[in-house]
């Protein structure tokens, strides 16, 4: 029905009240469901339901069919309560049921698709003279199944970091209305600036290929009535680094760049840095301005009886495909840890007290000086190892020389692993 509206004026000694007085009645007739997803091949039922009893009424009605393109509209069934008639070109293919005017349309086709509009004129018993029209549309697709999509790379062989694109293509043989998703390593893709899709997200460029594209990657195909078809998943090798290099041993004392070790002791260090594929590496050590190359590979060995008091080592790690280098160097001491240990812990009380403080300054103070430079002295070590380092008067020397030695490291990298 539609909605009515009375005004009922209400007359008072002292006011006046105006109402307004509405009815609100619901909708005369329902279509389930309001959109259809249909496989090319299958059925469809369009549910009518109705909000007034049919037998109290006259009924003509009129179905409806426009292509999605909202042109060709065809008249598929008109009927009555007591009669119908189908379009003779679509009979075979129409259900009507006459006493709900339901409406099943069998063996569906890409040109079955789109608006099925039911038109309504309704004539009370009770009102003669008045004629209802209610109008009700529901929307049909149809869809054809995803088949296994086909994943493909370019180019297909590794590529090097930041010198490279890659596209990734996804394709299907068969489906309608197919939307694509990209994963790598079974997490699916974001937005990112070096991320290029198409339209349809088919396609993705990468651009440049970086470190964190390496991964296994694969497409997921579907549309509105196929689920997620995966494709076969496919390797990208990123060819990168050195990154993160760095020189470690788990005998000694290390503070920053300088390891302390007892003399006598066998010392190995390992020197590894994170690089695809895997990188060569060459020990250079440096002593009075001369340098050598000590050994090859990723571990290097060390008796402390061969070095004099301090020397400098380097370790160079070289990609032979990216053509890149870094470099990690360290100072090596020689000194009784015993005797600089014990040096410390004989401050004096006045020095133990004073005000802290925090970070590098500590650090430099407490173990820059004590932890890495022998204590001078021949036959004197004991006693030296009583006192306070802070009370030598050679500690400016000794700060002094353990600068020399690191200052002297060559400050740029060299382009070759011999040179």
């Amino acid at each position: 029905m539609e909605a009515t509206g009375r005004t009922v004026l209400c007359a008072c000694s002292a006011f006046c009240l105006l109402f307004i007085l509405t009815e609100v009645s619901s909708e005369l007739i329902h279509i389930d469901p309001s959109v259809s997803h249909i496989t090319e091949g299958d059925s469809v039922f369009l549910s009518v339901k109705t909000n007034f009893s049919p037998d109290k009424a006259d009924i003509q009605g009129t179905w409806f069919h426009t292509g999605m393109s909202g042109t060709n509209t065809r008249m598929l069934v008109t009927f009555t309560k007591t009669n119908e008639i189908c379009n003779m070109k679509h009979c075979d293919q129409l259900v009507f049921n006459n006493s709900t005017f339901s409406l099943e349309i069998k063996n569906l086709n890409r040109k079955d698709e789109g608006d099925y509009h039911l038109s309504i004129n309704i004539k009370y018993d009770n009102k003669p003279g008045d004629i209802e029209k209610e109008e009700k549309t529901v929307r049909v697709t149809v869809d054809v199944p995803v088949s296994n999509p086909a994943i493909e790379k370019s180019p297909s062989y590794a590529v090097i970091e930041d010198k490279a694109n890659v596209t990734w293509t996804c394709s299907v043989e068969n489906g309608t209305r197919v939307m694509f998703k990209w994963f790598r390593d079974n997490v699916a893709l974001g937005p990112s600036d070096r991320y290029h899709y198409s339209q349809d997200n088919s396609t993705l460029l990468i651009s440049p290929v970086r470190k964190e594209d390496k991964g296994s990657y694969h497409c997921v195909a579907s549309n509105p009535v196929t689920r997620g078809q995966h494709s076969r998943a496919v390797e990208l090798n990123v060819y990168y680094g050195p990154y993160n290099l760095e020189v470690n041993s788990v005998q000694g004392l290390r503070t920053g760049e300088v390891f302390t070790i007892n003399p006598g002791e066998l010392v190995f260090f390992e020197c590894q840095a994170d690089s695809n594929p895997p990188n060569s590496y060459v020990w250079i050590s440096k002593t009075r301005n001369a340098t050598q190359i000590v050994t090859e590979g990723p571990r290097l060995e060390v008796r402390s009886y061969r070095l004099a008091q301090a020397e400098e080592y380097l370790c160079r790690a070289f990609n032979n495909v990216t053509q890149k280098q870094d470099e990690a160097q360290f100072t090596l001491v020689v000194a009784s840890l015993g005797t600089v240990l014990m040096s410390i812990y004989n401050k004096p009380f006045s020095e133990q007290k004073r005000p802290h403080r925090s970070g590098h300054e500590d650090a430099t103070e407490d173990f820059g000086i004590y932890e890495f430079v022998s204590i001078p002295g021949k036959t004197e070590s004991t006693q030296a190892s009583c006192r306070s380092l802070a009370r030598l008067e050679s500690i400016q020397d000794m700060h002094t020389t353990i600068y020399d030695v690191i200052r002297h490291v060559p400050e740029t990298p060299s382009h070759s692993l011999l040179k």
